[in-house]
C-alpha cells in the first residue's frame, strides 16, 4: 500500500483537523513518554524508601498459653553494598517502634563486597530486643568469602548467630525455640544438627535464607519458618506478578503459606540487588504475632 492509499484508509477522526490531529497525536506521545519516565523515577527512587510494616498473626498448635501474644520482628536482605544507607536506617527504625519482644534477621547483609557494611551493623547494633535478637546468613554472604567473620562482626554487634544451632526463650518455665540453619543454597543447612538436643514438643520457630527449603523443614517438628531471599520478586505487574525470582525462591516468594503441618512467612526484605528498583512491591518489616490454639 502506497502512502496515497495508507492516508485514504486512515483518514483523522471525524470533527479533527489534520493539524489538530497531530497536535492531539503529539500530546498522547509526550503523556506516554512523561508516564513512562515517572514510573522510572517511582520504581527507582520512591518505592525503594517506602518501608511497609506487615503484620501477621499466626497460631501454632503447640504454642504454650504463655507465650500467647508474643511478638517477633522481621528484617531480611539489607543487601547493604545496593542498598542506600537511610532506607536501612528506616526501615531499622520500623523494627525498634514496634517493640518486639525479639527480632530475626534472615540473612544477605550484603550483595557483593562488605564495603558499607559498617554502617548497616551501627544499625543494627541499635536493635536492644528484651528476648533476643537473632540471626543467620544468606547466600551472599557466603559468596563474599570469610562467612564465619562476618558471623563474628555480627556477634559483636549483639546478634546471637544461628548458623545449625538454637536458643531457648523461656517464660514461666516453658520454652519456645529459635532455630537458625546455615544458607541453604550453598548446602550449608543442617537442621537435625540444629535441632540436637531440641524437645520434639516444644514449639519451634526456624530462621532460614531461602523460602522453599520449607519442603524440607516440613518433614520435621517445626512450627514456623521465616525467611527472605525473594525480596517478592522487587518488580510485579498485576495478572503477572513477578517478572524474576531467585532459584530456591520461586515457589514460596512473599507471604503467609501453609506446608502440610509447617507454616511459613516470606518477607519481601528491606534491600535490593540489581537492577536497583522496585514496583508494587515494596521493602518490608515484619511483625509477627504468635497466638496459641487457645488463645
Amino acid at each position: 500500500m502506497n502512502k496515497e492509499k495508507f492516508a485514504q484508509a486512515a483518514p483523522p477522526p471525524a470533527g479533527l483537523s489534520r493539524r489538530s490531529f497531530l497536535k492531539a497525536a503529539a500530546r498522547v506521545t509526550a503523556g506516554a513518554a512523561f508516564a513512562s519516565a515517572t514510573g522510572s523515577l517511582y520504581a527507582a527512587w520512591l518505592e525503594p524508601q517506602w518501608i511497609s510494616v506487615e503484620s501477621v498473626e499466626v497460631r501454632l498448635k503447640r504454642l504454650p498459653a504463655v507465650f500467647d501474644g508474643f511478638r517477633l520482628a522481621q528484617l531480611s536482605d539489607f543487601h547493604s553494598d545496593t542498598t542506600p544507607g537511610d532506607v536501612i536506617a528506616s526501615a531499622v527504625d520500623a523494627a525498634q517502634a514496634l517493640e518486639a519482644d525479639a527480632i530475626a534477621l534472615t540473612g544477605d547483609y550484603v550483595t557483593n563486597s562488605l564495603d558499607r557494611l559498617d554502617e548497616c551493623l551501627a544499625h543494627i547494633a541499635r536493635l536492644r530486643p528484651r528476648a533476643g535478637l537473632y540471626g543467620i546468613l544468606g547466600n551472599h554472604d557466603i559468596w563474599v568469602r570469610r562467612p564465619e567473620r562476618l558471623a563474628a562482626r555480627l556477634e559483636a554487634r549483639g546478634v546471637a548467630m544461628l548458623l545449625n544451632q538454637s536458643r531457648a526463650i523461656e517464660r514461666d518455665g516453658r520454652r519456645l525455640w529459635i532455630v537458625g540453619v546455615d544458607d541453604g543454597w550453598e548446602r550449608r543447612a543442617d537442621l537435625e544438627l540444629a535441632l540436637r538436643g531440641v524437645p520434639a514438643d516444644d514449639v519451634k520457630i526456624l530462621l532460614m535464607h531461602e523460602p522453599d527449603f520449607a519442603d524440607h523443614a516440613a518433614n520435621y517438628p517445626i512450627d514456623l519458618q521465616l525467611s527472605g531471599h525473594s525480596h517478592g520478586g522487587q518488580v510485579r505487574l498485576p495478572v503477572v506478578g513477578a517478572l524474576r525470582l531467585p532459584r530456591y525462591g520461586r515457589k514460596y516468594p512473599m507471604g503467609l503459606r501453609q506446608i502440610r503441618g509447617l507454616q511459613l512467612y516470606t518477607s519481601r526484605g528491606v534491600g535490593m540487588i540489581r537492577p536497583a528498583v522496585r514496583f508494587n512491591c515494596r521493602p518490608e518489616v515484619t511483625l509477627v504475632t504468635l497466638r496459641s490454639a487457645g488463645g
